[in-house]
This record gives structure tokens, sequence and C-alpha cells, in this order.
């Protein structure tokens, strides 16, 4: 693949020769029509100057072959012809002697003629009884304009050639800071998730490099995350484990209800077992980049119902919903999966606070695109001290019998799908308040 240098060099310097070249083609342009004009301007005023030395030389004869004069004679510049005639047409005076290269003069001012195959550009200018033209060979005004032209273009190309070495040690230099970056990212190790540091910086990369920083930062605290996942994780399941194993030791040594109750409580720990383990992979898939969106939709009251129908065992019956008179219908803006799976367990948490048959409330309430459900138990409260500690994975208070995970599922939906969770914790019960989105209608 190209690299970055030689991409900006070509692209830059492809435009920068571009707008050389054309300013350069309009200025040899210009210099060439100003050179044009300044021969022509030379055959004019040769032909002036030859007519006041016409007026001072003894007359021409009228007859004849015509009187011959030298270049120097008539103050000519080399390489231009003069000719001097009568209105007649007859030739009186001329400044070459060849017959055969007859300067046209029927017709005055400037005009292009061939003569003996080859072009020349002449001058007439009629002065009383006279005709004076001056001409000079196309050849070698095309032969003087090229040489100066040459003259002009070399500068304009090696200054060209110069901006362009320029430009690429000038993008090079500018690119430096970023091949630092590039080799204080390659020195360091693999496992490394320290801040990285380039000084000095230009403003334009400091965003690349803050930006670099925050996702080491974010990737450190992911990495941290799952390894006190594994941790907790791994204590965790080790109680339920030993403690099956236990009862089924238990039951293998004895007969009858020791048995049967050792059995029991094996089960339960296996349930429980079951409970933390989907727990944990729920948490693992909310905070992953797995998708939940099945394209089922669902109402709050729909969120709601299904919610309380997958609520813990036969303590459903204890859950109290109330729903307002009017109230809007329009689907949650959020995968159904994940709308029910964070309200479920808010009610399995008031149920399991919530002692003996006490009722566990339930309301809902929309206001403009977003939905409220408001959960409340009747159980001992919170200390105002703890609620932070609530959505903590497998923080769990001294009198709770749930496996931790409960709450920090809920935050972690509320994180993913921009809902809001509020914790009030009063006297006769905790309430929580969990904001989900709707759809536009």
């Amino acid at each position: 693949m190209m690299s970055l240098r030689l991409r900006l060099s070509l692209t830059l310097g492809a435009a920068f020769a571009l707008i050389w070249a054309l300013a350069a083609a309009w200025m040899l342009s210009d210099l060439r029509n100003q050179m044009m004009f300044s021969l022509d301007q030379r055959l004019v005023a040769s032909a002036r100057m030859v007519a006041g030395l016409m007026e001072q030389l003894p007359p021409v004869p009228s007859k004849g072959e015509g009187t011959h004069f030298s270049a120097e004679q008539l103050n000519i510049p080399g390489g231009m012809a003069c000719q001097v005639s009568s209105l007649r047409g007859e030739i009186l005076a001329r400044s070459h002697s060849d017959p055969g290269q007859t300067l046209e003069a029927e017709k005055m001012g400037f005009h292009d003629q061939m003569i003996d195959g080859a072009p020349w550009r002449s001058f007439t200018l009629a002065r009383g009884d006279l005709r004076i033209t001056t001409a000079d060979r196309q050849i070698e005004r095309e032969a003087l304009n090229m040489s100066i032209l040459l003259a002009a273009s070399v500068p304009v190309g090696v200054a060209l050639l110069v901006c362009l070495c320029l430009l690429w040690l000038g993008i090079g230099q500018g690119l430096a800071p970023l091949n630092r970056m590039r080799d204080a990212l390659m020195r360091r190790s693999p496992d490394s998730l320290e801040p990285l540091q380039v000084q000095p910086l230009p403003s334009e990369l400091q965003p690349l490099l803050d930006t670099q920083n925050q996702l080491f930062q974010r990737i450190g605290k992911t990495i941290e995350r799952e390894r006190r996942l594994t941790g907790d994780a791994a204590h965790e399941l080790r109680s339920p484990l030993t403690a099956i194993k236990t009862h089924l030791q238990v039951a293998r040594m004895t007969e009858g209800a020791a048995r049967d109750q050792s059995l029991a409580r094996a089960e339960e720990g296996a349930d429980r077992l079951h409970r933390t383990l989907e727990q944990l992979l729920l948490l693992a898939r909310v905070e992953g980049s797995l998708s939940f969106d099945d394209g089922v939709q669902c109402s709050a009251e729909q969120v709601a119902k299904l919610a309380i129908q997958d609520a813990a065992g036969g303590d459903r019956e204890r859950i109290r919903f109330e729903v307002p008179a009017r109230f809007s219908h329009a689907p949650v803006q959020m995968p159904a999966v994940l709308s029910i799976a964070a309200l479920r367990n808010l009610l399995d948490n008031a149920l399991r606070h919530t002692s003996g048959e006490g009722p566990v409330e339930l309301s809902l309430q929309t206001s403009g695109d977003r939905v409220q459900f408001v959960v409340r138990d009747h159980g001992p409260g919170i200390a105002q001290d703890d609620l932070q500690h609530l959505t903590q994975r497998f923080w769990r208070n001294g009198q709770s019998t749930g496996c931790g995970l409960g709450l920090a599922i809920v935050q972690a939906i509320v994180q993913r799908c921009g809902c809001t969770l509020r914790f009030d914790s009063r006297p006769d019960g905790l309430r929580v308040e969990l904001t989900m989105p709707l759809q536009p209608v």
C-alpha cells in the first residue's frame, strides 16, 4: 500500500505542478506576444529611420534596377531587409542584392509573405512618393523567440523541482509526530495499558492521542472487570457446588427422611447454580457486543405483563400491577428481551426482600417519549450508604438470598439501551424507578 507521505506528495505535487504549468504557459504566451510585438515595432522603427535617411540623400533615379545599399548604410539591423519603391512599383533602392528577393509593397502596414519558399514578416510605410518596406525572416524571429522562451523556462523548471523537493521534505517533517507515535506503540509490551506519552505533538494529533489513551483506559477497565467477574464467579459457583457435593454424600450415607432432605437441598443448590450461570451468561451478553434485536416489539404494558409472568415461581401472584387510565401504547425503543429481563430482575429483587406474603407494587406512567416503571416492595429498605453498592456484581446485604447479579444486569441494560435507573429507600421499603425510551409515534 502506498505510504501517506508518498500519497500526499503525489497529490500536492501534481496540483502544485499543474498550477505552475498553467502559470508558466500563461507567462510564456504573454512573453511570446510581447516578443512578437517588439519585433514588429523594430520593423516600424527601421522603416521610419530609412524614410528619414532617404529624405537626406540625393534623389534616387526613378528608373533602372535600383540602387543597392548595404544594411550598414541604411542603419538596418542584421537579418533584416529593406526596400524603397515608387508608387508605380519600381524598386528604387534596397539593402539586398538578390533580384529574386523582391518585397511586396502593395499593402500598407504589416504583411506576411513568402519569398523563395521562406516566410517573411514585412511592414510597408508610405512617405510622399516612396514606399519603404522592411522585413525579416519568420524563422529568425521564431529562433529568437525560442531562445528567449528557453531562457525564461529554465528558471521556472528549476524552481518547480526545488519546490517539489521542499514539499517532500516538509511533508516528511510534518508526519514526524505520527512516526514517533508509531515507534512508541511498537516499543510497548503487548500487555501494557499505560497512557501513551508523545511530546511534542501538534494540536491536530492531540485528539488522536487522547482517543488512543481513552481506548487503553477502556480496555484496562474491561480487563479488570472480566478479572473481577472471573474471581467472583469462581467464588460464587464454588459454594453451591460444594453444598451439592456435601448433600449428595450425606444422601449416599443415609436412608429415609434424612436422605430425601439431603437430595432436596442438593436440588436447591443445583437450581441456585443454574440461576447463577444464567445470570452470568446474560450479563456477559449485555456487556458484550452481541445483538438482542429479534424484531419483536412490545408496548410498556406488554413488557410489564411478560415480566410478571417470568417473575420467581408462584410469588408472581403477590405482584400488584396498576395500569393508568390513559397511557401511550407505543413500542418500547429497545430489544424486548432486555426490557423484560430488566423489569423481571427488579420484580424478583422486590419479592425476595418483601417478607411473608407482603405485596409488591408495579405501576407505569408515560411522559412524552419515555415510560417509567415503578417497582415498590415492603421490605426493611436499604441503608443510604449501601445504595451505591446495589448494582455491583455479587454484592449482597446480610438479608439477601440471591446471587447478587440481578441489579448488576439491570444496570448493564440501562447503560446499553439509554435508560435511567433510580433507587429511593424509604422506611416502609425500597422504591425503584426504571425509565425506558419509547419509539416515536
